[in-house]
């Protein structure tokens, strides 16, 4: 295998480009061993794999900063940074971090768990490296799902404007854990190269990269109106940011994007290479139902069935309770950032369609859309994990607590989480929450108790927030529930 002789990223750099996407393969295997093992993130790993063999072999890390957002798509990294031999202590005590974590390597750039923070991290990095006269690449790669977020989009405003050198690989899979919700994944959609222009590019790609850069800039100006004028809908809000756009590109011809990659390391300014991806590539049951397969506990290889999950989880409860409060009250709407799976609302989901609202990876987003509509006498739940609620501080504060506006928020998550290590800890919320006049707090005992405590907080009125542990709880009996309010 190719991979045994790898033990850090100059090993990777002595190998052929033809023998890239045999790596990858073996890079693939090795993630579905692994994660089949003790479970872990198996989809969204399997589909960065080419993009991070790219980025590693045309970069020099660790002196390069290769920054993942959210981190959990970095398996592959870990395994080519000599953390092979200890991968199978993945998410647990002790063990590697799900995600990449400074402290545990030093080509692990930043410590992430949440999403949409690489851009602000690789601005910030890019700013010390200029201030401080040193020379080094930066890339960050942030998925589709992230750039729903406004601290990504915030960054990337910075970015156009400021116009440091960084190269941002866009791992565009289309989903989030679910799918994509939004104005601007329903644009990138759209960013299809014709294939008459398709075909032009790639004739006319070695003459371009062969002429003097003034001439190279002029006619690639020319190729970008050409394609404005034809196709309408290619009019580019990465272009209007001031940042250079490339793609859509393969994101798993490995060889393919080591040329791109080494290409743009030479251009001034932020580029943004927008790759097209599959999540859980490579293994035909992860590519059919991505979602199931983002990350499954341990599983069987050769039968694609994950290990039984024992008992009713609180996440669970809390979408029943939710479909029975849809039920009984109009005025009830679940909001939620990004979770449905997570948070237990897929049946709520196509329950109650109409009473319910993905806002995509933006907790604040979520928060103080839940005050607007509880302004107009509406009773919103906004579901969202304890860690994640961290995001939205502010707007607890500014938006629900100070008119006392009647908003619930459904506390998932509370308390320590296991695997996902100290970026998922819900372990803040208590001392956060408590220091909010107007919030009430709630921690139901049972799935009864939970059912009884959301309809209580929708007659009480002002800002409650019930909070549950992750794990298993018994399901709440058919029949009456006891009343809390």
């Amino acid at each position: 295998m190719l991979l045994d002789a790898i033990q850090s990223p100059s090993d990777l750099k002595l190998l052929r480009r033809d023998e890239l996407p045999i790596l990858a393969s073996e890079l693939r295997r090795e993630i579905i061993r692994i994660t089949a093992m003790g479970g872990g993130h198996l989809a969204s790993s399997l589909g960065a794999v080419d993009l991070i063999v790219a980025l590693h072999y045309v970069l020099d890390s660790p002196r390069d900063r290769i920054l993942f957002d959210v981190g959990h798509q970095a398996y592959a990294h870990k395994l080519l940074t000599g953390r092979r031999d200890r991968m199978h202590t993945i998410r647990k005590e002790g063990g590697l971090s799900g995600f990449t974590k400074v402290s545990e390597s030093e080509h692990d750039a930043i410590t992430v768990g949440h999403a949409s923070t690489s851009l602000a991290s690789a601005l910030g990095m890019a700013y010390a490296r200029d201030s401080l006269g040193q020379d080094y690449q930066i890339a960050a790669m942030i998925g589709d799902g992230s750039l729903t977020g406004g601290m990504a989009l915030a960054a990337l405003n910075q970015i156009g404007f400021t116009q440091k050198n960084m190269i941002i690989v866009l791992n565009d899979n289309e989903m989030s854990i679910s799918e994509n919700v939004g104005a601007l994944n329903k644009f990138m959609r759209t960013l299809q190269v014709q294939p008459w222009f398709q075909d032009a590019e790639g004739a006319g790609k070695k003459a371009l990269s062969s002429l003097s850069r003034p001439l190279g800039e002029i006619l690639s100006r020319a190729k970008d109106s050409a394609r404005s004028f034809f196709d309408p809908q290619s009019v580019n809000p990465f272009h209007a940011m001031g940042v250079r756009y490339v793609g859509p590109v393969d994101g798993h011809d490995v060889q393919e994007l080591v040329y791109l990659l080494k290409h743009l390391t030479q251009l001034e300014g932020p580029t943004i290479l927008h790759a097209l991806t599959k999540k859980g590539k490579g293994l035909g049951y992860a590519e059919a139902n991505p979602i199931k397969w983002h990350g499954p506990p341990k599983f069987d290889i050769e039968l694609g069935e994950t290990s039984a999950s024992s008992g009713h989880s609180w996440s669970a409860a809390f979408g029943d309770a939710m479909i029975e409060l849809a039920k009984d009250d109009p005025r009830a709407f679940v909001i939620t950032p990004a979770m449905r799976e997570g948070s237990g609302l897929v049946k709520y989901s196509k329950v109650h369609p109409n009473r319910y609202l993905d806002v995509g990876i933006a907790e604040d987003v979520a928060v103080t859309v839940g005050a607007g509509m509880a302004l107009q006498g509406m009773r919103p739940v906004v579901a969202i994990y304890s860690t994640f609620l961290q995001r939205g501080f502010d707007q607890v504060i500014h938006d629900v607590a100070i008119e006392n506006l009647p908003v619930i928020f459904a506390v998932d998550r509370g308390g320590m989480v296991g695997a996902d290590g100290s970026t998922h800890h819900g372990v803040f919320d208590l001392s956060f929450l408590r220091s909010i006049p107007n919030v009430s707090i709630a921690l139901p005992k049972d799935a009864l108790e939970l059912r009884a405590m959301f309809k209580g907080a929708v007659k009480r009125g002002g800002p409650v927030a019930i909070r549950y542990p992750r794990g298993n709880v018994e399901p709440a009996p058919e029949g009456s529930c006891p009343d809390l309010g």
